[in-house]
C-alpha cells in the first residue's frame, strides 16, 4: 500500500521551520552518508523518515553481532548472513520509505573514488570511524565548497561540528576541520571496540547531525550551529568551541593544500606473504602495554617492547611500536583498514 506524501509528512509541515516547501525542497535534496554504523544507521533513518529524495550510503564493513545493541538499521538475519552495512541498511530503509532513491555503494572512501561517490550530494554527512576518511572528505568538501557535517561518537561521549567552505554562497564560511584538529590525534585512540558505546550518545550525534542538515536542505544555513559541541551523557559535561571563522593560516582551507585528496595521507598499505595485509603507520608511536590492557577483554593478546600479538578469530593483527601493523587472516585491503581502525584507532 503506497503512503501519500501529506499523510506521511504532516507533523514535519507542521513545524513552521519546515513548512510546505521546506518539505518539497527536502524532497529534492541529496545527501551522502559516509560510514553506515552505529551514527550512520541512525543519521541515515533520520533522512530517510524525513523525505530527503536521494540518499547515497557508503561502507565497508560487514553487519555482526555486536553492531546490534546500536545500530539500528540491522537486524539478527543481517548479522547471520554477515550482510555488508550499506546494503542491508539499503534494504531496510527501502522498507521505510519507498518514495526515497536510495543507493549502496560497498566501497573504502579514497581518493580515487570520492569525486564518483560524493561529487553529486548537495550534503555530506561523516558517520565515519576514522579521521583519515574524514580529512579526506574535508580536502574534497572544501575543494569544491560543498557543506559537510562531522559527527562522532565513542562510549557516553558525543560531538559534531558543520563545515561551511569557503565559496559556499549564502552563508559565511566556518572553520574547517583542519582548522580546529590541524593533526590526527596520535599514538592509541579510543575506539568503540575497546572503550565501548552507549546507543544513546550515537543516536544524539545523529539527531544534532541531522537536524542541522535539515536546515541547509530547507535553504536556511544561516540558521546552522558555528561550533564544535561536545556532550558527555554520562558526566554530563557539556563544551562548545567556536568555529565561526576559518583559521588563516590554515593548510586546507587557507593554503589551499589538499594532501589526503592527493594521497599523501593514506598509510601505504601492501599484501605481504600469504593472507595477510601490511599497514605502514610509521608515525604513529603506540605504547603497546596500554594497548594490551585495552585490547585484553576482547581477545588473546601478548606483548612485549618490540611488538604486540592481538588474535581474533579469524584474524590476528600483530601491532609495532611505530604504528605499523601486519593484519593476517585476510587480503582485503578495505577490511584490513577496518579492522585497524576498530582496535587500534584511526
Amino acid at each position: 500500500m503506497l503512503i501519500e506524501d501529506a499523510e506521511r509528512y504532516s507533523r514535519q509541515v507542521l513545524f513552521r521551520g519546515i513548512g510546505v516547501e521546506g518539505q518539497a525542497q527536502i524532497q529534492r535534496g541529496h545527501a551522502v552518508v559516509v560510514g553506515v554504523g552505529a551514527t550512520g544507521a541512525a543519521t541515515a533513518s533520520l533522512l530517510a523518515r524525513a523525505g530527503v529524495g536521494r540518499i547515497t550510503l557508503i561502507d565497508r564493513d560487514f553487519v555482526e553481532p555486536s553492531n546490534l545493541q546500536r545500530q539500528v538499521l540491522f537486524d539478527e538475519a543481517d548479522a547471520h548472513d554477515a550482510l555488508p552495512k550499506a546494503e542491508a541498511a539499503r534494504r531496510h530503509l527501502a522498507r521505510v520509505n519507498s518514495n526515497v532513491t536510495l543507493e549502496a555503494h560497498i566501497a573504502d572512501l579514497v581518493p580515487a573514488n570520492v569525486v564518483e561517490l560524493v561529487g553529486g550530494a548537495d550534503i555530506v554527512l561523516d558517520c565515519t570511524d576514522n579521521f583519515e576518511t574524514r580529512y579526506l572528505l574535508n580536502d574534497f568538501c572544501v575543494r569544491e565548497a560543498r557543506p559537510w557535517i562531522y559527527a562522532a561518537a565513542v562510549g557516553s561521549y558525543a560531538a559534531t561540528m558543520n563545515i561551511l567552505p569557503k565559496g559556499f554562497a549564502p552563508a559565511e564560511a566556518t572553520a574547517c576541520l583542519a582548522c580546529i584538529f590541524p593533526a590526527a590525534p596520535g599514538g592509541i585512540v579510543e575506539t568503540c571496540e575497546t572503550a565501548g558505546i552507549l546507543s544513546t550518545a550515537v543516536n544524539l550525534a545523529a539527531s544534532l547531525q541531522v537536524t542541522e542538515a535539515l536546515k541547509f536542505l530547507t535553504g536556511q544555513p544561516q540558521l546552522m550551529r558555528r561550533t564544535l559541541i561536545s556532550y558527555d551523557l554520562w558526566s554530563g559535561e557539556r563544551s562548545e568551541i567556536a568555529t565561526g571563522a576559518p583559521r588563516e593560516d590554515c593548510e586546507v582551507c587557507g593554503e589551499r593544500r589538499f594532501r589526503y585528496l592527493a594521497g599523501e595521507g593514506r598509510p601505504h598499505i601492501t599484501l605481504c606473504g600469504r593472507n595477510s595485509v601490511q599497514i605502514h603507520e610509521h608515525h604513529r608511536p603506540v605504547d603497546l602495554l596500554a594497548l594490551k590492557e585495552r585490547l585484553a577483554p576482547l581477545g588473546m593478546v601478548r606483548a612485549n617492547g618490540m611488538l604486540l600479538r592481538f588474535e581474533r578469530e579469524p584474524h590476528t593483527i600483530t601491532v609495532f611500536p611505530d604504528g605499523r601493523a601486519l593484519v593476517q587472516g585476510t587480503t582485503d585491503i578495505g577490511l584490513a583498514r577496518s579492522l585497524y581502525a576498530r582496535f587500534i584507532g584511526s
